[in-house]
């Protein structure tokens, strides 16, 4: 890898993830290029999560805090990470061998670039499972310190779905250059009772939110500049 960007924090909002957040942590221990940290963000869980992170590996720090969802999980950990890269990570997903290696050489290739997502892959038991999509989601997120400054805290809209949906456009919004890599990078889990899975009208009002949100601020810039 040319450069010499190696050091990065790893974050995952975690909420009664037990039965997975081993495998997570162990496919970024499995990485070429090891973090610095692991936050594993402990959301309210009433399960075994925090105390099966914190027993995995040395490098994993638990935070815990009271429910706020995936966003404000996220966030959290974003702001009490240490290095200038942060890459995140769902508790039910997993990384493959080499993808921390690949992102990372981006970064040290090109300063222009502020984040890097990539390809992933849906896994589990569902019909849907092998299929290959653009990874627009926290799972392949890796992004240069100063983006989360920029952009600001992740947003749990009503529903909890649609914190990604809202920061992607606040970023872009905000004139950063984000690229997509076409290698597949990631296995995201789908499976019944995960936040993202599946069609909810409960869940959904969130992408509605999002939605409205983005047109009134590019009202506010429209007004500010007429």
């Amino acid at each position: 890898m040319s450069g010499s960007i190696t050091a990065y924090s790893v974050v995952i909002p975690a909420f009664n993830a037990a039965e997975t957040i081993g495998e997570a942590i162990a496919s970024i221990l499995g990485q070429t290029v090891l973090p610095a940290e692991i936050l594993v963000i402990d959301d309210g869980s009433t399960d075994a999560t925090a105390a099966l992170a914190l027993q995995s590996h040395p490098l994993v720090r638990v935070i815990a805090q009271a429910n706020t969802g995936c966003g404000g999980a996220t966030t959290r950990g974003m702001a009490e990470s240490r290095h200038a890269i942060i890459a995140t990570l769902d508790a039910d997903d997993v990384w493959l061998p080499g993808k921390m290696k690949r992102q990372l050489s981006c970064f040290a290739e090109d300063q222009t670039i502020d984040g890097v997502f990539s390809n992933l892959e849906l896994f589990g038991k569902d019909s849907m499972a092998g299929q290959v999509r653009a990874g627009w989601v926290r799972s392949t997120m890796v992004i240069r310190r100063h983006v989360f400054e920029t952009v600001g805290p992740m947003i749990d809209p009503p529903g909890n779905r649609g914190d990604m949906v809202d920061w992607l456009a606040r970023a872009r919004e905000a004139g950063l250059r984000l690229d997509l890599l076409t290698e597949t990078l990631v296995r995201r889990r789908v499976w019944p009772g995960s936040m993202s899975y599946g069609h909810d009208p409960l869940k959904d009002r969130g992408y509605l939110h999002v939605a409205r949100e983005r047109i009134l601020r590019r009202r506010r810039v429209e007004d500010s500049s007429a």
